[in-house]
């Protein structure tokens, strides 16, 4: 696999998060705790992707 299309991947998967957040916020009866544990999963790709992007 390629860098750029390893880091697209990544971005694939940030935006999944997102979307998945944004659902799950929008819930009425929101779990909070996965919505921590998935922000935090979101901010590691965040923090991977630019990683690689400086390299």
């Amino acid at each position: 696999m390629s860098l750029s299309s390893h880091v697209q991947e990544l971005r694939k998967k940030h935006q999944s998060l997102s979307d998945l957040i944004e659902t799950e916020q929008r819930s009425p009866g929101a779990d909070h705790l996965r919505i921590a544990d998935l922000k935090k999963q979101k901010l590691r790709l965040k923090e991977q992707i630019a990683r690689i992007g400086t390299h």
